[in-house]
């Protein structure tokens, strides 16, 4: 090979050749979190039974990140009205804003979840005037189609003096019937406190809510319909008769489309 390349050079160039190729087309390394966003329209946004927009419509959106060892943190909005309502226009809210993270596992049936959610309304309220915002901390547990979940406040709860301390209860279950529909189910407690200085015994602002619903995947949408009730006080000078003399935690029906990214 009088013109052609050095026998050693040709067997160090073809020695090497295959560690470039593994070097380009090694897969890169997957990331240990994911990313997801969520975005839903409600024929009126309930919590916990109770009515955050006097019947009228919600748009709700949320962000969540989750790792793989089990952390996770995120973000969700809803407008509402009920603070306004009661401020007597004193009260510019129009926003509930969340902030949320805490860890959870599947072992098998099993599960777990523990954390810490903040409630935020932005706005501008009277002097005075005790500040909804509100901290809690929560525990669930979940075997195959049932759940449960305890939420125990930090500060006062939306609002209400002299409520530290106050718990709600959750339990609920999701029944897959096939076809993309699922049926679901739930019952809760709130308990608020009795207040001495405020004259509230334990029973005023307490109730119990529940909801039977079913949900259905079309279209790529999430489709719900769900019936809600409470046996919330919502009568003259009781907690939860909203400016317009309506009872929030009266029973309806709420409609939902929805869908996650």
């Amino acid at each position: 090979m009088k013109n052609g390349l050095p026998v050693a050079l040709i067997v160090a160039l073809a020695a090497s050749l295959p560690l470039t190729v593994s070097a380009q087309t090694q897969p890169a390394t997957a990331p240990d979190y994911t990313l997801s966003a969520n975005l839903h329209l409600v024929s009126s946004y309930r919590f916990r039974g109770i009515d955050q927009t006097n019947g009228n419509p919600a748009l709700q959106g949320g962000v969540d990140l989750t790792t793989e060892r089990g952390y996770y943190a995120g973000a969700w909005g809803s407008n509402v009205n009920w603070l306004a309502d009661a401020g007597g226009g004193e009260i510019s809210n129009s926003l509930e804003m969340d902030v949320y993270g805490g860890y959870r596992r599947q072992l098998g049936d099993f599960g777990y979840d523990a954390g810490l959610l903040a409630y935020y309304y932005p706005g501008t309220y009277p002097a005075g005037f005790n500040k909804p915002h509100t901290a809690e901390v929560y525990l669930a547990g979940s075997w195959k189609m049932l759940s449960l979940k305890y939420s125990h406040a930090l500060t006062d709860i939306f609002g209400a003096p002299d409520s530290k301390g106050a718990g709600y209860l959750d339990a609920g279950a999701t029944m897959d019937l096939g076809g993309g529909y699922a049926l679901k189910f739930h019952a809760g407690y709130q308990l608020v406190p009795e207040s001495l200085a405020n004259a509230r015994s334990k029973s005023d602002c307490s109730y119990d809510d529940w909801s039977l619903g079913v949900t259905k995947e079309f279209v790529g949408l999430a489709v719900g319909l769900t019936y809600l009730d409470t046996n919330a006080k919502g009568g003259a000078g009781q907690c939860y008769l909203n400016a317009f003399n309506k009872n929030l935690g009266r029973q309806t029906l709420v409609l939902s489309v929805g869908k996650t990214f």
